[in-house]
């Protein structure tokens, strides 16, 4: 911790540099958001009373994007709608969105692929940047985003064929209407330093067009023994309003993420279960030239206009490409003693590219006395993934846990050299309707005709396999408020999604599977006081359920059903706390399956509780001083398909402070920060064998669980 204080220290030169020259941006004018805040006692500002009905720090008023249904209260949503705003990835310090996904209570957001209520998402179909489809298996900064939405369960009937996994929008910075800065300088365990710039307003056109630049670099070593990372990041939003009706966005993004060195994947053998938790810090548990090496590109364009009778069109369009370097080791326990051997594969894509569209129209209509908000929407996708053409799993060698292995690196393919692999195109047509029958009582009712095609190719270009469907995905929901503060809620979903395609060992390897159609109930009931919202729903989500069976073929077979109860609160208790998280019960079960030793047992990896619960005090009695607890827990999970092994549940506490200060019209903000205190080891990431459910040998795989780790940085807003 000393160095950590050390690093931050010597940073304080360049630091008071910025708040000496921040004066010239000529903050006086500085814009009130979330971002600004502290600065307003440094000027003289005009106070005006703003309607209950506009405030948006109320929370009834607490609005999220619901794709083609525009910007929607959470009050009035007949969904599970949770949203993380930007000012609490600050204070925590979250540095990726695993980090933040981390904090809502029904998300498994640690693995590759994000997903809620326990279903497996998917690459692409479940992830938006700013509505758009984009790449999930690739890396992203905290620092890109103004807020992370998650919409829990099915969304089909809004967002066109998808896993019953949720919907993850994650929302980019714009910028201000008045010049605003912000640098901040740290470092982390493992002397990782970074510094980022946040900077934008408005800059000609009589102040139409308006950009905002985000630069981030990290650099150092992570917590494992032989570890390497590197973070960077470029981004430029600009905004040019034709006028006060019409505004054209865009956003442009790099980044490249390496991580190197941390400790290795383990998997189990037949038979074999995972030990209790290991020292992540150990030498050897993973190699130095294993990891991730991802370079992703992003750029997208959207046209909002508004009409004079308040009806709504956006357009918009993304383009993506994400590259990556795998050569991350897996570590495949052969006994209960602690034996292994390591592997590396280099086999899959190496190259992702999405190009993502949509078209909406929303507006209202009425007949007589009902309200009728409307909906009509386009959106849809076509994706293609490139591997390299001299992919191979190669075998390190053996070790034990007691006597982790060093090895020589392998002679990695050259991942530049490529062939496209597979297609996959995605189009769905919205309809939706809102009825209002009066203050108490609505009903929503959407759906969408879907249209789906996936090519796979082999290295030669010879077309392997091919798929198309069609099916239409619904959704109906009854809505009633017996006051302004409550509202209750039904929903039912029926959603298509693309069907699996057979992993690598399978007798019918490449073939993909018939579209899937997953199914929905779910009640729910929300409170809004005041600077609170409080939310809980119960659900039922049953989806079919494919694997590589005792025959060698992968085929679908039985189906996974996952009841659950979710409690979720987000806001102000008082003036001075705030909180953050909930608690869910979950029941998955694999039912109907073929084999009588997994039936009706509990999935691969999930736990039955989980639970999150951030805390941020700002002490009252000392000015600027803030403190942030966050609790973490997670349940048992099994390890095998039918139930015999397990690994123990765990639960994690971070701890942090915060202090603000004003110097020369700027805000200083000191943060320290402590991450696992009590240095908890645990597994973490518990999946099946395939991402797609069962595997003939019934193994899993899993993660280290991060250490403790500390941070201290120090941020300047001008």
């Amino acid at each position: 911790m000393p160095k950590l204080m050390k690093e931050v220290i010597a940073s304080v030169p360049l630091l008071l540099t910025v708040a000496a020259i921040a004066p010239s941006y000529a903050i006086a004018n500085t814009a009130t958001t979330p971002e600004n805040k502290d600065l307003q006692s440094l000027q003289a500002i005009t106070v005006t009373a703003t309607p209950e009905s506009a405030d948006p720090s109320l929370a009834k008023n607490k609005a999220a994007s619901l794709g083609p249904l525009g910007e929607r209260k959470l009050q009035d949503t007949p969904y599970s709608v949770h949203v993380m705003s930007n000012d609490v990835i600050t204070e925590q310090q979250m540095t990726s969105l695993k980090d933040i996904l981390s904090y809502f209570p029904s998300v498994q957001g640690t693995g590759v692929r994000p997903q809620s209520r326990g279903m497996q998402g998917s690459v692409v179909q479940n992830s938006l940047l700013d509505g758009l489809n984009i790449v999930s298996t690739t890396e992203y900064p905290a620092e890109q985003f103004e807020n992370v939405q998650v919409l829990n369960g099915l969304a089909g009937s809004l967002f066109g064929p998808a896993n019953p996994a949720g919907m993850f929008n994650f929302v980019s910075k714009r910028p201000a209407a008045n010049m605003q800065g912000r640098v901040t300088t740290g470092v982390r365990t493992g002397t990782a330093y970074f510094n980022s710039l946040d900077i934008g307003g408005p800059i000609g056109f009589d102040d139409r067009l308006q950009t905002r630049l985000t630069v981030l670099d990290e650099h150092g070593d992570s917590y494992g023994a032989e570890s390497k990372k590197r973070r960077q990041f470029v981004g430029l939003a600009t905004d040019f309003h034709f006028n006060e009706n019409t505004v054209l966005e865009s956003n442009f993004s790099y980044y490249n993420y390496l991580l190197k060195g941390n400790p290795a994947n383990f998997a189990l053998a037949p038979g074999v279960s995972f030990p209790s938790g290991l020292n992540p810090k150990h030498s050897h548990y993973g190699q130095d030239f294993a990891g991730d090496n991802d370079t992703t590109y992003t750029g997208s364009v959207h046209l909002k206009h508004t009409f004079d009778n308040d009806w709504k069109l956006h357009l918009g369009f993304l383009r993506q490409i994400a590259d990556r370097e795998s050569t991350a080791v897996t570590n495949t326990l052969l006994n209960n003693q602690g034996d292994y051997i390591s592997t590396v594969s280099n086999t899959t894509a190496s190259r992702f590219t999405i190009s993502s569209y949509l078209a909406d129209v929303n507006g209202t209509v009425w007949t007589k006395d009902w309200r009728h908000d409307l909906t009509l929407g386009y959106r849809g996708f076509d994706w293609k993934n490139y591997n390299p053409i001299d992919g191979t799993k190669t075998t390190l060698g053996t070790g034990s846990l007691s006597h982790p292995s060093e090895f020589d690196k392998p002679d990695f393919p050259d991942f530049t050299h490529r062939y496209h692999s597979a297609t996959s195109t995605q189009n769905a047509f919205v309809l939706g309707d809102t009825l209002t029958f009066n203050p108490q009582w609505s009903m929503m009712l959407t759906g969408s005709q879907n249209y789906l095609n996936t090519s796979n190719y082999a290295k030669t270009g010879k077309q392997t396999s091919d798929s198309s469907d069609s099916g239409f995905s619904k959704s109906v929901s009854l809505i009633y408020k017996p006051v302004d503060i409550l509202t209750l809620y039904t929903t039912y979903a029926d959603s298509l999604q693309q069907g699996d395609t057979a992993p690598s060992g399978a007798n019918n390897q490449g073939s993909i599977l018939s579209p899937y159609r997953s199914e929905q109930y779910e009640v729910g009931a929300k409170v809004a006081v005041n600077h609170l919202n409080l939310s809980l729903a119960a659900f039922q989500i049953k989806r079919p359920y494919a694997y590589v069976q005792t025959n060698g073929d992968f085929a679908e077979e039985g189906e996974q059903r996952n009841r659950g109860l979710e409690f979720v609160a987000d806001g102000n208790l008082t003036d001075d706390l705030r909180i953050f998280g909930g608690v869910t019960y979950l029941d998955p079960k694999l039912r109907n399956s073929a084999n009588s030793a997994t039936e009706n047992k509990q999935i691969v990896g999930l736990p039955k509780m989980s639970a999150n619960m951030l805390v941020e005090y700002q002490l009252p009695w000392v000015s600027g001083l803030g403190m942030n607890m966050n609790v973490h827990y997670t349940g048992r999970r099994p390890t095998a398909n039918d139930n015999s092994s397990w690994v123990g549940s765990y639960s994690t506490v971070d701890l942090g402070t915060s202090y603000q200060m004003p110097l020369a019209q700027t805000q200083l903000t000191w943060r320290v920060g402590v991450t696992n205190v009590t240095n908890r080891r645990y597994w973490d990431n518990i999946v099946p064998g395939a991402l797609t459910g069962y595997t003939g040998t019934g193994s899993a795989s899993a993660q280290m669980g991060a250490p403790r780790m500390a941070y201290a940085s120090l941020q300047v807003d001008f």
